[in-house]
């Protein structure tokens, strides 16, 4: 149960904190020895931190979804159109990367490097200001939004962390960059467990199967992420993310140190 625990709570806080929840479960299991999720556990891990966000977001996304209605705003059409288009690059690049993934996430300097671009995206936070703050995204902020989440597949590279940093240098503000980066979320956890689903339904026997322990992942990943979420709204309220790059630099270097030894 111990296992599941910590997986669960691993996957709940890193995925909204900006320090890479792939980057380090890979850093779980080669530190300290932890073995590895599982498929089954990694979906249900991915859907546990997706519930926390629907949850903390559930009337935004009500309202989203009344806005399809025929008395819906044209606004709440707009961002579920956005949303929509910055989920295209994962998608994409997912697909044409599916089968090289595990030799990526087998790679330590690619986990050191890409921390160390995130402590990097994250320190420019705290350095450039954009004059014109917008609370309303556009598309080609949600392209370039979505390019950031992309881009953070790669094990070391936060999602939260990019995507934000990513609506902020675009010109959103903060509060916004923060809740369009959450939103987007959905549908790229949703995927994400939907094909380690799809990977579980031939490698896994039922016999072979800790109910429990996978009900216990599951539910930390919820209560935990429910945290993280707020603790990263309000960091990202008091423009404090830079202070997250020091972290991500100091635990690339020394990968990269110990990749050198």
């Amino acid at each position: 149960m111990i296992r599941y625990a910590i997986l669960g709570a691993v996957q709940g806080l890193t995925e909204f904190l900006p320090i890479s929840s792939s980057g380090h479960l890979v850093l779980a299991q080669r530190v300290i020895g932890l073995d590895p999720p599982g498929v089954l556990l990694e979906a249900l891990l991915h859907w546990g931190t997706l519930l926390a966000v629907v949850f903390f977001f559930r009337a935004d996304l009500l309202a989203m979804l009344r806005s399809l209605t025929p008395k819906g705003t044209i606004e709440g059409r707009k961002e579920i159109g956005l949303i929509a288009a910055g989920t295209v690059p994962i998608v994409v690049l997912g697909l044409l990367l599916r089968g090289s993934m595990d030799r990526i996430f087998a790679a330590p300097t690619i986990l050191g490097g890409s921390l160390l671009v995130t402590a990097l995206v994250l320190g420019l936070t705290g350095i450039i200001r954009r004059k014109a703050e917008r609370n309303q995204a556009r598309f080609l902020d949600a392209i370039m939004i979505g390019l950031a989440q992309a881009a953070a597949l790669l094990p070391g590279l936060s999602r939260s962390g990019t995507t934000i940093s990513a609506g902020i240098f675009a010109g959103l503000t903060p509060r916004r960059a923060a809740r369009f980066s959450f939103l987007l979320a959905i549908p790229a956890l949703f995927g994400a467990g939907l094909l380690s689903l799809w990977d579980a339904a031939g490698a896994c026997s039922a016999d072979s199967v800790s109910w429990l322990g996978l009900a216990m992942g599951t539910i930390t990943a919820f209560v935990v992420g429910l945290v993280a979420i707020r603790a990263m709204l309000a960091l990202v309220a008091r423009a404090r993310l830079w202070v997250f790059s020091l972290y991500c630099a100091a635990v690339g270097v020394l990968v990269l140190v110990g990749v050198a030894a």
